[in-house]
């Protein structure tokens, strides 16, 4: 049985950032809500004009929705998540149109197992360093986004 929007986007709150407190978690559900309501660029092809499921099943964009990386299970995953009434609550905050002020227009985020934030993500320069929250690092899109 396929997840419901609101399932998939509790899971995936759960497993991206179910460490990072209520904010860090409204953070990520924000990116991900950016991501399927941008008008340009890439993720507005692969929304296809609001298609949760399309942005959270993009090839390589969340490690938890692979259920094996690098060759290895992956444990950590949107499938071994149990969401509780937080999550849900989150993802139902995010899906009625709500976004965490501090994340803005913000299309990435990642965890740079390191102190500092590095100044563009992704690599090819289509996102720039906004914010840091927790343990994540959030980054905006560059002018060049458009055309991704």
């Amino acid at each position: 049985m396929a997840y419901s929007d609101r399932e998939l986007l509790a899971r995936l709150v759960q497993c991206e950032a179910g460490g990072e407190g209520d904010n860090g978690m409204r953070a990520v559900a924000t990116v991900v809500m950016n991501r399927v309501n941008t008008p340009i660029g890439e993720y507005s092809r692969i929304s296809q004009g609001g298609n949760i499921r399309n942005i959270v099943f993009q090839p390589g964009q969340f490690d938890c929705t692979r259920e094996t990386i690098g060759g290895k299970y992956n444990p950590q995953n949107i499938y071994n998540m149990n969401p509780t009434d937080i999550h849900y609550e989150i993802a139902d905050w995010a899906l009625s149109g709500n976004r965490l002020n501090e994340i803005g227009e913000c299309l990435w985020f990642l965890n740079p197992f390191r102190p500092n934030c590095g100044s563009i993500f992704p690599s090819n320069g289509s996102g720039t360093f906004h914010t840091r929250l927790g343990e994540h690092c959030f980054y905006k899109p560059t002018e060049s986004y458009a055309n991704t």
